[in-house]
């Protein structure tokens, strides 16, 4: 009498190969998941970064700031800027395109930074705002040189906290001098 098991055919039970089968495929989708997952990041884009008046970009402040900027701003992470990029300027983008944050060292005094217009204190370090409708401006205006910060709306404050901590281990404060009021 012959067995389940033998039915008159020569090799594994069909029900073992299908087995087999899946588990071969299922190990080839791990191995090629695991592949693209481990790639390098695809490079990303320089930032352009527009030149404008900056006539203390190049000072010995200005240098021991660039130096002392952080890789990472809360979620943004430091990009390289396109050329040609503006001494005294750097950028972090938090996707590769995600409006970026922007930072200038050694501009000239804001125009609207006039006496009486109102600042922040952000750990130890005096900040001038200016808004646009997507973005704003922070001016640190206690330092020996301006230092502007650009942020795309829906920031947070971890980028201007991450900042001032740099500008406050790269430069003594000063008192503020805004232009006199108009």
């Amino acid at each position: 009498m012959a067995s389940e098991a033998d039915d008159g055919t020569d090799g594994p039970p069909r029900s073992l190969l299908i087995a087999a089968v899946v588990i071969a495929v299922a190990a080839a989708v791990g191995v090629l998941t695991v592949a693209v997952l481990r790639q390098a990041p695809a490079q990303e884009e320089p930032v352009p970064i527009a030149t404008v008046p900056a006539p203390q970009a190049q000072s010995p402040e200005c240098a021991a700031l660039m130096a002392a900027l952080p890789e990472q701003l809360g979620d943004y992470r430091r990009v390289r800027a396109a050329d040609p990029a503006p001494p005294g300027a750097a950028a972090w983008r938090a996707e590769s395109q995600a409006e970026p944050i922007i930072l200038r060292c050694g501009l000239d005094r804001p125009l609207d930074f006039v006496v009486g217009a109102p600042t922040q204190v952000v750990d130890s370090v005096q900040w001038f705002e200016v808004t646009d409708d997507d973005r704003s401006t922070w001016f640190a205006v206690d330092r020996p040189v301006y230092i502007a910060l650009t942020l795309p709306s829906g920031t947070g404050p971890t980028p201007i906290q991450e900042i001032s901590e740099a500008i406050a281990q790269t430069m003594p404060a000063k008192p503020v001098d805004p232009a006199p009021a108009r």
